[in-house]
């Protein structure tokens, strides 16, 4: 039985989500980051307009539309005016070497695909065949958030990780209700905001953004 147009599609977006995952796992170069970000959450917002157009879940048009001005424009926009502010432009420093991270990478994935495997099988969705994908963009998103000792890669490891749920909430169940995706989109937005002046205050008090200078505050 040949795959529908739409399942492609969807498939390929799915693909291209895993190999920006990738991308944003190994790249050092903040301003690289960011434009990672944007090009998943556009290519999530094709996603979830082509799901919306071949399940016939019209809510899921506004869902698109809110994903692609949040996190396709107004969140780079954001961070880019916070790196320049900041005058960040490197983040050489990780916990552990690229390849070492990539090999964990790796073994997230097929942890993935083995979770979803019995989930995708019960789920009755036209994109159940990239919940394994999407589970997997999630935990390469958190493992990207907990191996960068600087502070803006790990926010944008966590905004890529909200990025990954709603994916795999898409895969699932055809998304989450409107009044749900608005109410998480006005926190993430409020968060933003919030951690711009987290910042500030870091780099006023440490001249520097790396987490290291916390801990030890903290030991002190």
């Amino acid at each position: 039985m040949p795959i529908p147009f739409s399942a492609q599609v969807i498939n390929m977006c799915a693909a291209l989500l895993l190999l920006i995952a990738f991308a944003m796992l190994s790249q050092r170069r903040v301003l690289s980051l960011i434009n990672l970000f944007a090009l998943q959450g556009l290519i999530l917002a094709v996603s979830t307009t082509v799901v919306a157009y071949s399940s016939n879940q019209h809510h899921l048009y506004y869902s698109a539309a809110l994903t692609l001005l949040l996190k396709a424009i107004v969140l780079p926009v954001i961070l880019y005016k916070l790196i320049h502010k900041l005058d960040i432009r490197w983040d050489v420093e990780t916990m552990f070497n690229i390849p070492t991270i990539m090999l964990v990478g790796l073994l997230l994935v097929v942890f993935s695909f083995n979770l979803a495997a019995p989930i995708s099988q019960m789920a009755g969705t036209i994109t159940k065949s990239t919940l394994g994908i999407a589970m997997a963009t999630v935990l390469l998103s958190f493992l990207m958030m907990i191996t960068r000792s600087k502070a803006v890669p790990q926010v944008i490891g966590f905004l890529a990780m909200e990025n990954g749920l709603f994916f795999a909430a898409t895969s699932a169940t055809y998304g989450m209700p409107m009044v749900v995706e608005m109410g998480i989109a006005l926190d993430v937005l409020i968060g933003m905001f919030i951690l711009g002046i987290f910042f500030f205050q870091i780099r006023t008090a440490f001249d520097s953004l790396d987490l290291a200078h916390m801990e030890k505050l903290k030991e002190d």
